[in-house]
């Protein structure tokens, strides 16, 4: 068995949402509370798509990208799967095509959760899609880790093991074939050794 794990980052690993909120905060903007659960930032903020494009490309490419704090349980049971288990991520995520936030997130990571359990990084550019990022992984049958339903759907019509952690904007997910874990525990538990 081949031990990969694929990975989203932001609301997988760490915990971007958080980070944003902060950020966003300093600058005035103020969220919407009756869009408070809203996956879409121009929802929750009240701002237009182009606002929210620039906002979140600024955020993605800014020295943020360095101290996102790390989501639940993940850096303990990735740290567990990798050491114990003998499993490698690779890791997919819609941050941006700035090579030195790149290298920020990579660090991060690294400082996080250690310089040897991820053995890849796939970046795309801010908000894009993964179609071309995960074809080379169809019908590989490995796990997916994501946060937003679109993207685990995705990984399940190219043949990924798709699961979500749980957030308020995926809550809605009613797909049978995508189980949804709170925390990395549960997925450890359940997923890998269920």
């Amino acid at each position: 068995m081949n031990k990969i794990i694929l990975t989203d980052c932001d609301g997988v690993l760490l915990n971007w949402e958080g980070a944003f909120t902060n950020w966003m905060s300093m600058r005035g903007y103020k969220v919407d509370e009756n869009n408070r659960r809203e996956y879409h930032m121009g929802k929750r903020y009240g701002i237009s798509s182009e606002e929210k494009d620039r906002t979140v490309r600024a955020f993605n490419e800014s020295a943020w990208m360095k101290y996102l704090n790390p989501l639940r349980d993940a850096v303990y049971y990735v740290d567990l799967l990798h050491r114990k288990h003998g499993y490698t991520f690779h890791m997919c995520t819609s941050l941006t095509t700035d090579e030195y936030a790149q290298k920020l997130r990579i660090e991060n990571i690294e400082r996080l959760f250690g310089k040897t359990a991820f053995t890849k990084y796939i970046f795309c550019d801010t908000g894009a899609d993964k179609d071309e990022a995960l074809e080379p992984y169809r019908d590989s049958g490995y796990l997916w880790v994501e946060d937003k339903v679109e993207n685990a759907e995705l990984g399940l019509r190219m043949g990924l093991d798709s699961v979500l952690i749980s957030q308020p904007w995926n809550s809605n997910c009613n797909n049978d074939h995508i189980p949804k874990y709170e925390y990395w525990k549960e997925l450890y538990e359940e997923e890998i050794f269920g």
